[in-house]
Formats: C-alpha cells, structure tokens, sequence
C-alpha cells in the first residue's frame, strides 16, 4: 500500500543555479492546499513510480501554491533526471505530505548549515527566524558559486550570511565558525552526507540535542543487518503471527502476508511508515529516529527495519 496521494500541476518552472529549477506547485483547481511549517517535504511521485521528497523552500502563508527545488544530478538513479525532463508549465505530478521531520525548535539563536541543495529545507527557516526576531547565521557551503541556488540571501542579509565554496581546494571550518554557542542555541543542517558525518567532529563541543539535521539518503541500507535470522511478527489489534524471512524488513512480510502498510520513501528517511511497537528488539535501519527514540524502542519504521531477535509485537 503506497501513502495517500493527490495531484498537483506545474505552475511555473525557472532555473535557479547551474542543474538546479525551481518549480510552483497547485491544485488544477486552484484550490487551498494542507498547511506545512518550516522544515516540511512533500513527496513527489513520478510517472516512473519513483518517489523521491524534496523540500518546500516557498512562502508557507501562500494557501495555495508549494515551491521546490531540484537538482539534476547527472550520476544518481535518475528521479532528478526524470524531473528535469518531464516537468513543464501544465504538467501533472502526484504527490503525498506534507510531513515535517526537521521542524524548528524554539531556540535563543539559530545556526543554520546548508550544503547545496540542502538550501531548500533551510530558506524557510530563515524566513521564520526572521519574522520571530530571532538572530540567525547561514553558513552555505557549495563546490561551485553557479550550483548555488537561492544565494540572494547572501545579498540581502550580508552580515548574516557566509558562503564558502570548495573551488580552491579549503574547506570551511564548521567549529570555527560555530564559535561558543549559548546552550539555548540550535544548529540546523542539510545537505550532503559527507557534510552531516562530518558534523559529530566539528560540534563537537556541543551535546546531541543543540544539534538537528535533515537526510534524504539513508547509508544504513548499506550495512548488514543485525539478524539474519526469521522472526515472528504479532498484530497486537488481532493477535495474528507472521513469518518473517531472515531476509525480510517488516514491511515486506506484512505485504506478502497480505496486511497493508502505508508506505512512501521505502528507504527509512520520510517516517511515513511509523508504527508501534510493545515488545520486541528493533534492528533500526532507518535514518530517521534519533538515538532516544531507537533506545526507548516503542516505535519503528518497517519499511527498512526489522527485528533483533524472534519475535516483535506491532501496534497493528
């Protein structure tokens, strides 16, 4: 079972950067579309059936249209490609959400970390910052000045924001720039994964919770599982048991089994397919749920997760 979905049409399209545009999103009727907050993503589904999320980086008071950007990215698995391809002024795209899983804290000050497109998720941030009174620093770091999207914010907000490209070889020095925060401060980040693995180090001085940070690529995919081995799984709601083979995430047992699992990313990064849990060890796979939630163990995403041992009892 995929998520509930809906349709949007493309309003308008524009380049932005080098390889990035900008698309305007509303309902062929014109009407109000679900209200989101800063940090939001919607997923588009594509003609292909690809799904892939991207940022709403617009105006949130517009009730009526969304704005997203893309990059093309010449090497990846080809939703970008598709995107830059298909979509154009009248064309129709499916979409799901919105959902927020980076959503802004209250905070005494914000330090704000965007890598390339990683802008989107951060521009209405700012917006927010701004409008609360709240003081805010952006620190945009890209290979190239041309791949920058939205750096405008540099020009009207100078003494606020620092942009760093890579050109001449010199990384940024994030801790550096950090300085010493106040403990009521919060850092925010999105980008690439080589900018968040590198965050641990360069915030060091800070505790996990000064610190949040937005992924769209889960490299959790990449590495074995903790259990090879089948396992049963429980609905709690009708007390059914369901083989699992040892290869299996949850969600795909249940699927072949014929229980429905409203699904979206099917790569632990949207949090669409949350659920439960009330008894059981999780092998958590996902790039989601933050090391509280993963040590408290009352829920999980089934899409990618599985189980630790022989048996999980689901809220289901």
């Amino acid at each position: 079972m995929t998520a509930t979905t809906d349709e949007l049409i493309v309003t308008h399209r524009q380049d932005v950067a080098a390889e990035v545009i900008e698309l305007r999103l509303a309902r062929p009727d014109g009407g109000r579309l679900p209200d989101w907050s800063p940090g939001a993503h919607i997923d588009l589904i594509l003609d292909s059936g690809t799904i892939r999320q991207y940022s709403l980086c617009g105006d949130r008071w517009d009730p009526h249209s969304y704005r997203i950007a893309i990059q093309r990215e010449a090497g990846g698995d080809g939703g970008s490609q598709e995107i830059h391809a298909s979509a154009h002024p009248g064309s129709r795209v499916r979409f799901g959400g919105p959902r927020n899983n980076f959503r802004l804290a209250p905070a005494s000050e914000y330090r704000f970390i965007a890598g390339g497109i990683g802008i989107t998720a951060i521009v209405p941030m700012v917006d927010q910052a701004e409008r609360l009174g709240i003081p805010w620093q952006l620190l945009y770091l890209c290979r190239t000045p041309e791949r920058m999207a939205y750096r405008e914010l540099a020009e009207r907000h100078p003494d606020r924001v620092r942009i760093h490209t890579t050109t001449g070889g010199r990384r940024a020095s994030i801790c550096d720039w950090l300085g010493d925060l106040d403990h009521s401060a919060m850092v925010y980040a999105c980008g690439p994964q080589a900018l968040l693995d590198a965050l641990p180090s360069e915030c060091a001085q800070l505790p996990r919770t000064q610190i949040r940070v937005e992924k769209f690529t889960n490299d959790a995919l990449n590495t074995a599982p903790v259990n090879t081995d089948p396992y049963d799984i429980v609905l709690e709601s009708t007390g059914r048991v369901i083989r699992a083979d040892g290869h299996e995430s949850v969600a795909e047992a249940l699927g072949r089994n014929g229980v429905g699992v409203i699904t979206s990313c099917s790569r632990g990064v949207c949090g669409t397919c949350e659920v439960g849990v009330l008894d059981g060890a999780v092998d958590h796979r996902d790039a989601l749920l933050d090391d509280t939630e993963r040590a408290a163990g009352t829920c999980m995403l089934p899409c990618v997760s599985r189980a630790a041992g022989p048996r999980l009892v689901l809220d289901l």
